[in-house]
C-alpha cells in the first residue's frame, strides 16, 4: 500500500527576519529561506523525515512551480505533476527578532476555471491504486468549489482508495456531510466547533462529537485535535485520547501536517489505532519544538512517543 498526498494550492514559502516591523519604512531583511509549502507537500516531507515514503501530487505551474518541484525531488520525494493554471503562489513569513513574533502573509494562488477542474478530475484518480492511502490536505485554490473535493474523494473511494482528509471551512463541511465513509477525517477543535456550532470544552466532548461523525458515515476514523492538550481518535473499534507531550513551543506551524504524517504512516503499516493516534500526537509534539516552518524531528519524535500513549476515553 502506497501513500500519495495531494496539494491543489501549493506555495513556495519564503521566510525572513527583520528587527521590527515599522509602517512606512524600508525594512532590511535577512536572506530568505525557501521551502516547498502546502498541506499535502508538508505531509509528504514529514513522512520522509519519519522514515517513510509518500509521493506528492501537486498542481504547479510556471517557474516558481518548477523550482518547487526541483526542491521536493532534491529531498527524495517523487512528484506527480497535476495540471494547473497561472503561476504557483508564494507566501511570506517574517519574524520580528526584537519580539520573537512571527507574521505570516498568505496569498490566494491562481484562479482555476471549469476546464482546469475537469483536467484535475481526469488526471488524479489514475495515480492511486486500490488499497493506497491518498491524503487530501490544505487549502483549495480560487475557483475550486468544495464540491470538487467531494467529487474527487468519491471517485477515489469508489476505486477502493483509502482517502484521508485534513481540511477546513466549506471543504471540511462538504466532506463531513457527504457520507463517503472516508478512511480518516481530521480536524482541530475550532474547526469542529464551527462545523457543529457548539463548544467542545473537554476531550470527552470531542470524543462524542467524533463518534457522531463516525456513526453518520463521515469516516471510519475521526480525529479531533485539541491543541496543546492532545487529540482524540474515534472509530467503530473504540475511543481514545492521547496527551500532547509537555515541550517548549518554538512554533506551531507544521504541527497539524506532522500529525497527519505520523498517523498515516502508522496506519499504512497496520499499527493498532491507539498507536496511530500516539504516533500522530508525538509527531505534532515534535513539530512544535522546531523553529518557524520546520516540521517534525525524528529523534525528538522517537523520544516523545512514550509520553503520548493513548488511553480509552
Amino acid at each position: 500500500m502506497g501513500i500519495l498526498t495531494v496539494t491543489l494550492n501549493p506555495a513556495l514559502d519564503l521566510e525572513t527576519e527583520t528587527p521590527r516591523l515599522v509602517p512606512g519604512q524600508k525594512l532590511r531583511c535577512a536572506a530568505p529561506r525557501r521551502d516547498p509549502g502546502g498541506g499535502g507537500i508538508n505531509v509528504s516531507r514529514a513522512i520522509a523525515i519519519l522514515g517513510g515514503r509518500a509521493d506528492a501530487a501537486i498542481a504547479v505551474a510556471g517557474p516558481i512551480g518548477a523550482g518547487l518541484v526541483q526542491q521536493l525531488e532534491g529531498q527524495g520525494i517523487r512528484v506527480h505533476h497535476l495540471p494547473a493554471p497561472g503561476e504557483t503562489r508564494q507566501n511570506l513569513s517574517v519574524i520580528e527578532t526584537e519580539t520573537g513574533q512571527q507574521f505570516r502573509f498568505i496569498f490566494p494562488g491562481p484562479d482555476w476555471g471549469p476546464e482546469d477542474v475537469t483536467r484535475l478530475l481526469v488526471a488524479l484518480p489514475g495515480l492511486a491504486l486500490a488499497g493506497d492511502f491518498v491524503v487530501l490536505s490544505g487549502s483549495l485554490p480560487p475557483g475550486v468549489d468544495a464540491q470538487v473535493l467531494v467529487d474527487l474523494a468519491r471517485v477515489l473511494t469508489d476505486r477502493g482508495v483509502r482517502v484521508i482528509a485534513d481540511t477546513s471551512g466549506p471543504a471540511l463541511a462538504a466532506l463531513a456531510g457527504a457520507g463517503l465513509n472516508l478512511a480518516m477525517l481530521r480536524m482541530d477543535s475550532a474547526e469542529a466547533e464551527d462545523l457543529l456550532s457548539r463548544e467542545l470544552s473537554h476531550h470527552s466532548d470531542s470524543a462524542r462529537t467524533a463518534e457522531g461523525l463516525v456513526r453518520a458515515g463521515a469516516a471510519e476514523i475521526v480525529i479531533l485535535a485539541r491543541g496543546a492538550e492532545g487529540s482524540v481518535l474515534v472509530s467503530s473499534e473504540g475511543r481514545w485520547f492521547a496527551p500532547a507531550a509537555d515541550v517548549p513551543v518554538a512554533s506551531v506551524t507544521g504541527a497539524g501536517d506532522s500529525f497527519v504524517a505520523g498517523a498515516v504512516l502508522a496506519l499504512s503499516r497496520g499499527q493498532p489505532l491507539p498507536e496511530v493516534l500516539q504516533c500522530g500526537v508525538a509527531a505534532a509534539s515534535s513539530a512544535v519544538t522546531t523553529a518557524a516552518t520546520e516540521l517534525c524531528d525524528r529523534a525528538t519524535y522517537e523520544r516523545l512517543l512514550p509520553l503520548c500513549a493513548a488511553r480509552p476515553v
